[in-house]
């Protein structure tokens, strides 16, 4: 079987072919377009087993990428991929640990609470320049992305300035249906631009967490890209994907929203809600590099392995009314952010930038409501992130 990727159950909710397989055979045989055969898996508790088993590798070295949906552009490969030097993202333990290890002490909790008042500041800024404008206007472009944004440019000392070219080449480098020059030169571009920032850094270091990891003698220029493409990356595109999702699912909830209106001490528990709820970074990849069994069924050696995120936090056997949107929940052990070695090293920035995004827009605009009907709404069914392309709002002024 293909994988179920349509969005036919709304544009909160996972495909129902996903659903029906976590519900019959969380562990499920999986043909790729290009022929490969490989394993799809849904089930919460056995997404948990495959992403805590190094036996499941991250590495593309190892073995040729195969995707679950179709790509045209992209060329059929039998051919590893090459390593991507400070890609920890794609690596393994020893290789993960050591440039994991680096950056541990940058992202502490401690850290993160001390940004919490300059979170607050940026989120008060730009619900400024929200109310300035006449409505309708699209959230997306005016709040969720330039919060995260102007955080994760501060944070690792990125010039603002700077942001509309990156994001407009990341945000291309995620189309999933595309040539594959057209992906390498997005790529190319943002490395290009970051090699330039890293070696600034080196020569002359400021007070910035890519100046930090710039001191360090050991990380090579190579791996000092890697490494800040991804923070850089990742910083903003899943943050800003949640806030206007989020938004949006609150939008269309309306007695969940009014609970939450009604009781501001809930957000963190809303925040850990949506972030279950919705699941923007989907599907994760990995590669057996043994004969594996799981639940009952032998996943051999060679093997692609697609887990996903949203099935898995939608699971019944773990949730109660696993489907349902409810802010009262403790949505503990919730997978948005991932699970094992590779659990999201930002996490904690991203719960900070949500809670204050959401409580300044329901604290700014208590009338706030889409501008547009729901099907009108486009969505990132394209890119391999989740979330709306715009998110048309208005309100009473």
């Amino acid at each position: 079987m293909s994988l179920p990727m349509n969005r036919d159950a709304g544009p909160f909710d996972p495909p129902r072919g996903i659903s029906r397989l976590r519900e019959t055979r969380p562990v499920s045989p999986l043909v790729f377009p290009d022929g490969h055969e490989g394993w799809v898996v849904t089930g919460y508790d056995e997404v948990r087993q495959v992403l805590a088993d190094v036996r499941f590798s991250s590495r593309q070295d190892i073995g040729p990428i195969h995707v679950p949906w179709e790509a045209p552009g992209m060329p059929v490969s039998n051919e590893p991929s090459p390593q991507v030097p400070g890609l920890f993202i794609s690596m393994d333990p020893p290789d993960h640990s050591r440039l994991r290890r680096k950056l541990i002490g940058a992202f502490t909790v401690r850290r993160m609470k001390a940004l919490e008042e300059r979170v607050a500041e940026i989120v008060e800024q730009q619900l400024d320049s929200l109310a300035n404008l006449t409505p309708p206007v699209d959230l997306v472009r005016e709040f969720a992305t330039p919060v995260p944004s102007l955080v994760i440019c501060e944070l690792l000392g990125v010039p603002y300035a700077d942001r509309e070219t990156f994001q407009a080449n990341s945000t291309q480098f995620l189309v999933k249906d595309q040539e594959l020059e057209t992906k390498i030169a997005a790529y190319t571009a943002m490395t290009t631009y970051l090699g330039e920032l890293v070696t600034g850094k080196r020569a002359e270091p400021g007070e910035d967490i890519l100046s930090d990891l710039a001191r360090d003698e050991e990380l090579s220029v190579e791996e000092l890209v890697g490494i800040a493409f991804l923070l850089l990356f990742a910083g903003h595109e899943t943050t800003a994907n949640m806030v206007a999702l989020g938004t949006f699912a609150l939008l269309e909830h309306p007695d969940q929203l009014a609970e939450l209106r009604a009781a501001p001490e809930l957000l963190p528990d809303a925040v850990e809600e949506l972030l279950r709820h919705l699941s923007v970074v989907d599907l994760f990849f990995r590669y057996a590099v043994e004969d594996i069994e799981i639940a009952g069924e032998t996943i051999t050696e060679g093997s692609t392995v697609v887990v996903s995120l949203l099935a898995a936090n939608r699971d019944p056997r773990r949730f109660d009314d696993a489907d349902e949107l409810d802010v009262h929940r403790k949505a503990r052990g919730q997978m948005a952010f991932g699970h094992g070695v590779h659990q999201c090293l930002g996490q904690q920035l991203a719960r900070i930038e949500m809670r204050a995004g959401f409580e300044g827009l329901l604290r700014r605009f208590p009338s706030l409501r889409m501008a547009v009907p729901v099907d009108e709404v486009r969505l990132r069914t394209d890119m391999t992130i989740y979330g709306v392309h715009e998110l048309p709002v208005t309100w009473d002024r």
